[in-house]
């Protein structure tokens, strides 16, 4: 049973980490997007759809070209999702959090539209199944995954699992070891200082909300793919997207952080159900813990008040060039 809870805890926290990730990326340049639910929504039915029409399209289905497929088409979607909220907030100067609340909105809605008519090409009632493509996401790692206890503990996992873990060290050493991820954080704290000695603020914004929506797609790539199998079900995600949003609270901005986090808020997420005797509120209480948890960090931190366990200080505001 622990073995299973671990795994069922990894399984549940990949889907936040890769959210966390993009989100932390994005708000490390200064913008604050809370359309993060809404893109990992349009990432899974964007993969989902590739998928889905590359099998029906070919006798014989390649799982591998599918994956490959379905990760393009996710990246591509997401990365869309990036851009529209830049294009809005820094050209057309709306409001960060309005922005990023209605593309949450828009891509739930996305989803469960597009889920939905997609269904029915399928001859299912809010469902779709792409079985073929899905193997190729579920595929462990032979040999390895066979080992008592250690294989099914770390290599019984799919390729954006590990690619999550990689990500996440990745991303730590180019934000805190690169030029540019220096530059990014300079353009986070005080865009006019950054501005003022010769780096390009809209260029690193836009880069970083666009790479981080892409990155915050495989998380609904993932959750549809690895995690359910290759099917679709309309407003299935729940609120993982808001729990990676919470995550980069939690991770403090920190990449290493949220990857030992996402695992913490899979467990807590999924606690409920190793619990016996527990009733329907009972099980909504345990349900709260990760957002809990997030506020006793932030409760913590605010005393202690470390510079490098603050947000960006320009966090959630556009960037100007003429009125600085």
């Amino acid at each position: 049973m622990i073995i299973t809870f671990i795994q069922q805890a990894i399984g549940q926290g990949i889907a936040i980490l890769l959210g966390a990730e993009g989100e932390i990326l994005t708000e490390k340049g200064g913008n604050l997007n809370l359309g993060i639910p809404g893109i990992m929504y349009m990432g899974g039915i964007g993969g989902l759809i590739g998928a889905f029409m590359y099998e029906r399209s070919v006798e014989d289905p390649s799982a591998v070209l599918g994956a490959l497929i379905a990760v393009i088409c996710t990246l591509l979607i997401s990365a869309a999702g990036g851009l529209l909220y830049c294009f809005l907030t820094a050209t057309l100067r709306a409001n960060q959090n309005v922005v990023g609340l209605a593309l949450t909105t828009f891509g739930v809605g996305f989803g469960n539209f597009f889920g939905g008519s997609i269904s029915k090409l399928a001859g299912g009632v809010g469902q779709i199944s792409v079985a073929t493509t899905a193997s190729a996401f579920k595929a462990k790692i032979p040999g390895l995954c066979d080992i008592p206890v250690i294989g099914e503990l770390f290599f019984s996992y799919g390729f954006l699992t590990y690619t999550a873990v990689i990500l996440a060290v990745f991303l730590a050493w180019w934000l805190f070891r690169s030029k540019a991820g220096l530059n990014l954080r300079a353009v986070g704290e005080d865009p006019s200082t950054a501005d003022s000695n010769g780096i390009n603020v809209n260029k690193y914004k836009y880069l970083s909300t666009i790479a981080g929506s892409a990155i915050a797609g495989l998380g609904g790539l993932y959750f549809v793919m690895e995690y359910l199998g290759g099917t679709w079900s309309n407003d299935g995600f729940g609120d993982r997207g808001w729990l990676a949003v919470a995550l980069v609270i939690l991770a403090l901005w920190n990449p290493l952080h949220a990857l030992w986090g996402s695992f913490l808020f899979g467990a807590l997420f999924i606690l409920y159900i190793y619990i016996p005797g527990l009733n329907r509120g009972t099980q909504e209480l345990f349900k709260m813990l990760p957002y809990v948890v997030t506020i006793l960090v932030l409760i913590i931190t605010s005393f202690r008040n470390k510079p490098e366990n603050q947000p960006p200080k320009s966090l959630g505001n556009s960037y100007f060039r003429e009125e600085r």
